[in-house]
This record gives C-alpha cells, sequence and structure tokens, in this order.
C-alpha cells in the first residue's frame, strides 16, 4: 500500500510541475513530497525528476515510470467511480428470487417504476417455491412468504398476507360445508410442502381455539398448483388471500368456516447484508414495500 501510495504522489508530482503544488493538492508539505520521491528514486536505482531553482521535469525513466503511475491513478479513479455508483445509483443487475405465484402477481407490478426510472438497471427473476441459496446464485433479495429458516441472512418485513381455508363449489356439494374445524380433519387437503405433510392448522373465534392434524392428498411447493387443484375440487387448500382473491370474488373459489381465523403469514425480503446495501438493492426494497402496502388485498 505505501509502493503504491508514493506512485501516487510522483504522478501528482509530474501533473502539478512542482513538489509545493502537489503537497496542496495531497493536503501535505513539500518536505513529505519531497522524501516519498526520493525514496522511490532509491529504491529504483535510478533518478526520476530532473530538479532545478525553477522547475522540475520527469527524466526518460520518471516519464516511462510516470506512464504506469497515471494509468494505476486512472484505473483508482474508475474504481472509485463505478463503487460510488453501485453506493448511490441503481445500476447493474439486480437479481431476485420469488415464490412462482408471488413473482408472476406481484413483483413486475411492483418494480416496473424502479426500471423506468433507471435505465441502466437490469432484472433478472428466478420464479419458484424451492429455497434459492443466495450465494451460489448471486441473489439480491430472495423474497420469503410464511415462516423462516434459521440461518445468518438478514429478513425485512414487507406485509403481513391474510390466510383463507377454501374449498370449490363442487367439493363443497360432495363433501359439505364444515360447521366446525374438527369436521375437516378427515378432509382431502392440499398442503404446501413447506411443513411437510401431515401438517396443522390452528382456527380461532374468539377465545375459541380448534387445533386439527391434517394430512395432504396432494403435496407440492407451487401454491398454483395447489389453487388450480382447489377450483377443479381436489380438495381443501391453506392458501394466501390475495392469491386467490379473484377466485373467491368469482365464485370459484369459497371460504370454509368464515367464522373463524387463521393465523396469517409474514412476507419478507431477505438479503446477504444488513447495512451497506447498494443502491439498486436499497430503493427495490422500497419499490416492493410500497407496493405491498398499496394493495389492500395484500397487506396486513
Amino acid at each position: 500500500m505505501d509502493r503504491l501510495r508514493a506512485m501516487a504522489v510522483f504522478a501528482r508530482v509530474v501533473a502539478c510541475g512542482s513538489m509545493s503544488a502537489a503537497a496542496r493538492e495531497l493536503g501535505t508539505t513539500p518536505s513529505a513530497v519531497s522524501q516519498t520521491v526520493r525514496a522511490l528514486e532509491r529504491d529504483a536505482g535510478v533518478a526520476l525528476l530532473l530538479r532545478s531553482t525553477r522547475r522540475l521535469a520527469p527524466t526518460a525513466a520518471g516519464r516511462a515510470f510516470h506512464e504506469g503511475c497515471a494509468q494505476m491513478l486512472a484505473a483508482a479513479e474508475r474504481a472509485e467511480q463505478a463503487l460510488a455508483q453501485q453506493r448511490d445509483a441503481a445500476v447493474g443487475e439486480l437479481r431476485i428470487a420469488a415464490p412462482a405465484g408471488f413473482a408472476s402477481e406481484y413483483l413486475g407490478p411492483a418494480l416496473v417504476p424502479l426500471l423506468r426510472a433507471n435505465p441502466r438497471l437490469s432484472l433478472r427473476v428466478e420464479a419458484g417455491d424451492d429455497r434459492t441459496d443466495l450465494v451460489a446464485s448471486r441473489i439480491d433479495i430472495a423474497i420469503r412468504v410464511g415462516r423462516l429458516a434459521d440461518s445468518t441472512l438478514v429478513a425485512r418485513p414487507l406485509a403481513t398476507w391474510p390466510v383463507v381455508v377454501c374449498a370449490a363449489p363442487s367439493w363443497i356439494a360432495r363433501a359439505g360445508a364444515p360447521a366446525d374445524p374438527r369436521e375437516l380433519e378427515r378432509a382431502d387437503w392440499l398442503l404446501h410442502d413447506a411443513l411437510g405433510s401431515p401438517q396443522t392448522v390452528e382456527f380461532v373465534r374468539g377465545r375459541e381455539r380448534r387445533a386439527i392434524r391434517v394430512r395432504g392428498r396432494v403435496v407440492a411447493n407451487d401454491q398454483g398448483t395447489l389453487a388450480h387443484l382447489a377450483r377443479e375440487g381436489m380438495g381443501v387448500a391453506r392458501q394466501v388471500n390475495p392469491l386467490v382473491a379473484a377466485d373467491l370474488a368469482a365464485g370459484r373459489l369459497v371460504r370454509l368456516l368464515p367464522q373463524w381465523s387463521v393465523a396469517p403469514v409474514g412476507v419478507w425480503a431477505v438479503t446477504q447484508q444488513r447495512h451497506r446495501l447498494p443502491a439498486k438493492v436499497r430503493q427495490a426494497l422500497s419499490a416492493l414495500r410500497e407496493y405491498l402496502a398499496s394493495r389492500s388485498d395484500g397487506a396486513g
């Protein structure tokens, strides 16, 4: 590092044409600058500067050395500028992993304004309900819905989503509308594999609680697949309300036991770092949070 600093000092001396001018730019003394140059000459075993009472100029060796020093400084300045851009401007590639249903419904609309405002920002999305390795895939942000696994990653809350237990009208016509949560213990359930099978579903009504143990006739890692099977009357599904709101409104799905509620789930943005995030990540987190908050069916 001292050698690189000495080279930077020499480059400023040549550019400024004097020790004193270089010292003023560098915030040091002419004596310190002179000592640095003399140390370089001593180490190199050759004179780098021709000195007179009025001016100094580089020797042939000094000109050759200065060319390399100047290139080093220019590269360092470019590196500093690139670093500042990453810190202060949304540039480069933003890599986001998200569940398929979330990506198709929310990710695009949330990030369109960010992409429009930052033409030098590009986006790569990995959509799927499998948990992506952030380090191996160089993911900037991973969206997680529901329970978080213990890890050293940093999770930031984005929203809280209500959850509904629902089924198709054809399933209700066949199995009957339940009057109590315990009637669903033997039902065919469509379960997300994040929690495996069987799973416990807890219903709450005022001070009453019913915890039932259910098994999945179908277990999948994709909520969209489970919602499709539910619409086809294949069983009972526990779905986040925003992803089935249109189906509920259109009558393709019906909420079961509407007087009972089940616990909501959190939507999280997971990153590798807690502090000193690049501007592209900070702005994407803000855009996601604002968009989810603006959706009455997606905000808690």
